[in-house]
């Protein structure tokens, strides 16, 4: 089912955005900013700066909004509504979590995906609909960025990230760009799937031709393949994706190389999805967490079922299990792959769907103190059979997102960087990019900025206490009378302005 296949009725949607107005205004959200306002070098301070406008920075901003901390910029290096991977690498017909899950809703109703789609296509189309279109996802956040009134810079990018001071020096560029740098005291790390890393290129493309190979995230030209033989590497979500692209673009052939001997198809992490995982997942020992997170990798997430047929369908689709590659040669006209048991395949074009790598270092937003994150491999010694060079990279984080220092005093700014990206999920569990847990994370993420801003001001804070003057009882309220047998040795209080 495509949106342009439905009537779609805007005075449903028009009533919608009503709601959503009500239910704020219900709510008292967003309550005033009570966040003390600072200054430095004559430029007003950004309370917290959110680097990405998809998903996970509109739900933080939400958050932060909602905890009375106002005072935050968005930036997105991509033009405005297409945020995120959604309508540019992302390649699936339809996202794999179910459709009623409620997302970036935040624990209300009408802003769920659900209410936008009824509100325009109505109950009926809901019940016919099985998985949710990825355009239409991508409208659903363009819609939710709107009535929200969330206020997102596009055409701008983060270069990078400095201490100065008490803060933290951002210097920025792109057309969008209003201010060469600005001073933050906290900053969000939106940045999604490749958030502190970047797409995972095996060193056998090694000095191939750009030409003759795409990772799956770049933009392909799959118009071009047609008529062509294809390759792609892995059979994941993204390799399985692209792979269909391909095809449909009339590819003479798509052959699928895949390392493991045979097929995932249970997505273990699914299996134990609930509320108490996501609460009880960064309080769990670290020798657990490494566990449930390695077990995830051994087994790897399956392409969805939907997204697999839509190759299989194809006669010219095959798939080739065993098949790691051990190099490749270009002889100005055809790739000539050597797979590790032997065996040789020629092809034109090679299609990477080796996802992503998490490698702080590789983050120029970091550029110069990236060495001075503190990794898991730093803090962890798995045991034997549960080494994974992958997960040590992962940054560990403290409770509240932030990265923490290797090594204590080199560089204690990091902890006003908050990593609330696919960097997150090894310390914190699955609540910084997927769908399921992403309010949730929201949330955590929200309450433990605003706890640690309110722990900086605490002397402003008390001192407003104390000079805050405003009575509630004006003094005619009540007359003072003596004891039996006494009497009153000064007048009664007045009432009135003189109460005070």
């Amino acid at each position: 089912m495509s949106r342009s296949s439905l009537d779609t009725d805007h005075s449903g949607l028009d009533a919608l955005n009503a709601r959503v107005r009500k239910d704020l205004e219900l709510l008292c959200r967003p309550p005033a900013n009570w966040v003390p306002p600072r200054h430095v070098k004559g430029q007003p301070v950004v309370d917290v700066v959110i680097i990405g406008g998809g998903m996970c920075g509109l739900v933080a901003a939400f958050a932060l909004h909602s905890a009375g901390i106002r005072n935050v910029r968005i930036f997105d290096r991509n033009p405005t509504g297409y945020e995120g991977p959604w309508v540019n690498y992302a390649r699936m017909e339809t996202l794999r979590s179910p459709k009623q899950l409620t997302g970036p809703a935040y624990g209300i109703p009408s802003l769920t995906f659900r209410s936008w789609f009824t509100a325009q296509f109505g109950e009926t189309e809901w019940d016919a609909l099985d998985k949710i279109p990825r355009p239409m996802w991508m409208d659903y956040l363009r819609w939710y960025r709107a009535v929200l009134e969330i206020q997102v810079e596009n055409d701008v990018n983060v270069d990078r990230i400095l201490p100065e001071g008490d803060y933290l020096k951002l210097d920025l560029s792109g057309a969008g760009t209003n201010d060469a740098q600005v001073f933050a005291r906290k900053v969000i790390m939106a940045t999604g799937r490749d958030g502190t890393g970047h797409p995972n290129i095996p060193a056998f493309v090694d000095g191939l031709p750009k030409s003759a190979w795409a990772h799956s995230s770049e933009d392909i030209d799959f118009k071009a393949l047609k008529g062509k033989r294809v390759a792609v590497v892995g059979v994941g979500a993204s390799a399985v994706d692209n792979s269909a692209e391909a095809l449909e673009a009339g590819a003479a052939e798509v052959r699928h190389l895949i390392r493991r001997k045979h097929m995932p198809t249970i997505n273990k992490m699914m299996g134990i999805g609930s509320f108490g995982f996501t609460a009880a997942f960064p309080r769990l020992s670290d020798a657990w967490r490494w566990r449930f997170m390695h077990y995830s990798f051994l087994t790897q997430t399956p392409s969805p079922r939907g997204s697999t047929l839509r190759v299989s369908r194809h006669p010219n689709a095959y798939f080739h299990f065993g098949k790691g590659i051990d190099r490749i040669a270009h002889d100005g006209r055809e790739l000539d792959i050597a797979m590790q048991d032997g065996s040789r395949l020629k092809t034109d074009f090679l299609i990477l769907g080796t996802g992503f790598t998490v490698e702080p270092l590789a983050r120029t937003e970091l550029d110069g103190y990236a060495d001075k994150i503190l990794l898991w491999g730093d803090r962890y010694a798995a045991p034997a059979g549960l080494q994974h060079s992958e997960l040590a990279k992962f940054p560990y984080l403290a409770d509240d997102f932030a990265f923490q220092e290797r090594e204590e005093g080199a560089a204690p700014w990091l902890s006003a960087i908050h990593c609330f990206n696919y960097g997150a999920s090894v310390s914190l569990g699955k609540v910084s990019g997927d769908i399921p847990g992403i309010s949730e994370g929201a949330a955590w993420l929200a309450r433990e900025i605003a706890a640690t801003l309110y722990r900086e001001d605490v002397e402003t804070h008390f001192a407003a206490m104390e000079a805050y003057d405003k009575p509630e009882l004006l003094g005619d309220e009540w007359t003072e009378a003596p004891l039996p047998g006494e009497e009153l040795d000064e007048p009664a209080l007045k009432t009135g302005s003189d109460a005070r």
